[in-house]
């Protein structure tokens, strides 16, 4: 009889009419697809149960084996269905107001502050909302999302910044799952129409998280995103964020300036926050006074006062920077400049002695001064009061362990001047990297100094696309160059460059040519 080994692989159950899959997860007898065909795993340590089981079967599927790791999750994630249907009994022999009131009589789990590693609460739908902590933790997520669809919900982690599938599980068990994170974060269980917003802690092998919810309902019901903030231990140095070493030595100098204004620039999810929070922590000492203003805290940090955005109570970007001013302060770090009073405000700010770090959502370096313009902000004050911009993004790095050779395509090697037969790498997927194919994440960004040059050049009223061309002429390396020396290096895919995108950067760089040739 020929059973086909396989190895390495990230199976989902392949659920077969007609068959009980209990009794086979009983007998050891699994159903999968492998590329697009259906297989029977059966494990080499039962191999008697699983072919004694097989015999009654009426099934023709062909026969494998595959390593212990991929036969694990494979069995496991069995198990989850198994228990969704646990949980789908209870539901069908209850109502759901009746679990509600007695999800909320155990709500002391997280309340008390009590350690999800060692409670020993019984409540099925406690104990999953647990796990996902957990395993987000685990995983190194950034954010959990609980999507509730037509027939099922599921949920997903942001590992590295991009979305990866968890589990999917029974609608009625996704709503039991948001009640439960609402009565967890003190909101309104009964109110399903409006969207909610709310804060939770929890302890994982005791250490303190705090967890910001946010649920919105959807046509199919509610969505929930809870994003997973970070201690001031997590803050990374200068030098750990990934930037080259000519950019962190730049950083240190413009750090050194007692007052001005440095922007970081880039989209959601780009690392700014963290980015701005290295800064801050670069430059803390306890003679300096640092107030920040944030929408919402990221990085809860001991040597620095933090102030939460609160619209509720009036507590805006704006109004709030206004106040920090009056506190004394030697360093303001304000969390987004959306508006042209919050700028202003930034503005006077670091041209009155203070040392101000803020953020845009601007594409690159040069379109954060078009931003400030397009704002009302005269140019001359930016020119008084900016000490430099940083565009960055964040790219996953490639996993080492099962990283594979890739050929560049002709157009992508024609488009961007490469060698056809430069060595480079696509991603594969393993175990060591939850088969997503990365593992971690580095920073690439262009730094836009205010010398004198930029400010002449801001004064002649030169466009953001000569400014840059001017600066690259200079020696200052656009975010798409080093995407393609970071590509070229076998440290990432093409896939994930133009994810973060390249074509995006090098289209405006034909834009910022045929501005400067006219």
């Amino acid at each position: 009889m020929n059973i086909a080994e396989f190895s390495d692989l990230d199976l989902f159950p392949e659920l077969i009419e007609d068959i009980d899959h209990d009794l086979c997860v009983r007998n050891s007898l699994l159903f999968t697809k492998i590329e697009d065909e259906v297989y029977i795993i059966l494990s080499k340590d039962k191999l008697s149960d699983g072919f004694n089981l097989l015999s009654k079967l009426n099934v023709s599927y062909p026969l494998a084996h595959v390593d212990n790791d991929s036969y694990e999750r494979l069995y496991h994630r069995y198990l989850e269905i198994r228990t969704d249907k646990e949980l789908s009994g209870t539901i069908n022999e209850a109502s759901e107001s009746e679990l509600l009131d007695e999800d909320i009589s155990l709500t002391d789990f997280l309340k008390n502050s009590s350690d999800i590693l060692t409670s020993e609460e019984s409540a099925p739908i406690i104990k999953f909302v647990n796990s996902l902590f957990y395993q987000a933790v685990k995983k190194g997520a950034s954010d959990i999302h609980i999507e509730s669809h037509e027939t099922r919900g599921v949920v997903r982690f942001r590992i590295d910044g991009v979305l990866v599938r968890h589990v999917d599980l029974d609608k009625n068990i996704i709503s039991l799952v948001i009640s439960r994170i609402k009565v967890i974060s003190n909101l309104d269980i009964s109110e399903k129409r409006v969207p909610q917003d709310g804060r939770t802690q929890v302890k994982i092998a005791g250490k303190g998280l705090d967890i910001r919810v946010s649920v919105l309902p959807t046509y199919h019901g509610e969505r929930v995103v809870m994003r997973i903030l970070s201690e001031s231990s997590d803050i990374p140095t200068l030098q750990m964020l990934g930037f080259s070493e000519d950019l962190t030595k730049d950083f240190e100098e413009l750090l050194e300036h007692s007052h001005g204004m440095i922007l970081v620039t880039g989209p959601t999810g780009s690392g700014k926050s963290t980015t701005l929070h290295t800064f801050l922590q670069t430059v803390a000492t306890p003679d300096k006074n640092i107030i920040t203003i944030e929408d919402p805290v990221e990085y809860k940090a001991e040597n620095i006062n933090q102030i939460q955005v609160n619209t509720k109570t009036g507590l805006t970007f704006s109004s709030g920077l206004r106040s920090i001013l009056r506190q004394d302060p030697d360093i303001v770090m304000v969390g987004e400049i959306r508006d042209k009073e919050t700028a202003d405000v930034a503005i006077q700010a670091a041209l009155t002695g203070h040392l101000m770090l803020s953020t845009l959502h601007t594409n690159n370096t040069a379109a954060a001064i078009t931003r400030l313009i397009d704002m009302g902000v005269d140019d001359f004050l930016i020119s008084s009061s900016l000490l430099g911009v940083l565009a960055q993004r964040l790219v996953r790095k490639l996993c080492e362990t099962c990283k594979v050779e890739d050929a560049i395509p002709e157009d992508i090697a024609s488009d961007f001047g490469l060698k056809k037969d430069s060595l480079v790498f696509d991603s594969k997927g393993c175990k060591e990297c939850n088969y997503t194919g990365f593992s971690g994440r580095k920073a690439v960004g262009e730094l836009l100094v205010m010398d004198d040059e930029v400010k002449f050049m801001l004064k002649d009223k030169m466009t953001d696309f000569e400014i840059r061309d001017a600066m690259k002429k200079k020696g200052m390396r656009l975010i798409h160059e080093q995407l393609l020396d970071f590509y070229l290096a076998g440290d990432t895919s093409l896939k994930e460059i133009i994810r973060v995108g390249l074509k995006d950067w090098y289209l405006n760089t034909l834009d910022l040519i045929k501005v400067v040739a006219r």
